[in-house]
C-alpha cells in the first residue's frame, strides 16, 4: 500500500497566492517607471513573500518552523492589502483589478490559518 503526501500544489493558500502573485506582477510590469519603481517593486516583494514562505514553512521539518514561516506569509497578506489601497487610491489599478486583488487577499488569512491548525493538530514534532 502507497503512502500519499501532501504536496505543496495541493495547499489551496500556495495555489492561490502564487496565482496573486503572477497576476500583480502582469499589472506592475505595464506601469511607468516610477510607480514600477516605487509601489511596484514593492507590491511584488510583499506578493512574492507570501507563497515563497508558505513554500518554505512546508519544506520545513518541525512543526514550530512551519509554523513561523505561514506566520510570515500571513503578514505579507496584510502587507499586500496595504499596497493594493495605495494602487488604487493612486490610480494605478481600477476598481475592478482592485476589487479582484482584494477578495483573494481576504479569502487567504484564512486558509493560512487553516494550514497553521492542520499542521498543530496533525505533526508531532
Amino acid at each position: 500500500m502507497e503512502t500519499k503526501y501532501l504536496q505543496l500544489n495541493q495547499i489551496i493558500a500556495y495555489k492561490k497566492s502564487f496565482h496573486l502573485s503572477n497576476l500583480i506582477w502582469e499589472i506592475t510590469s505595464n506601469w511607468d517607471s516610477f510607480a514600477k519603481h516605487t509601489i511596484g517593486r514593492q507590491f511584488v516583494n510583499a506578493i512574492d513573500s507570501v507563497s515563497a514562505n508558505l513554500a518554505e514553512g512546508f519544506g520545513r521539518y518541525h512543526k514550530k518552523d512551519k509554523i513561523k514561516f505561514y506566520y510570515y506569509s500571513f503578514g505579507s497578506v496584510k502587507e499586500c492589502l496595504d499596497w493594493n489601497e495605495k494602487a488604487r487610491v493612486r490610480k494605478l489599478i481600477n476598481e475592478e483589478t482592485y476589487s479582484k486583488i482584494f477578495a483573494t487577499l481576504e479569502i487567504l488569512p484564512k486558509e493560512i490559518h487553516q494550514l497553521i491548525k492542520f499542521t498543530n493538530e496533525k505533526l508531532k514534532i
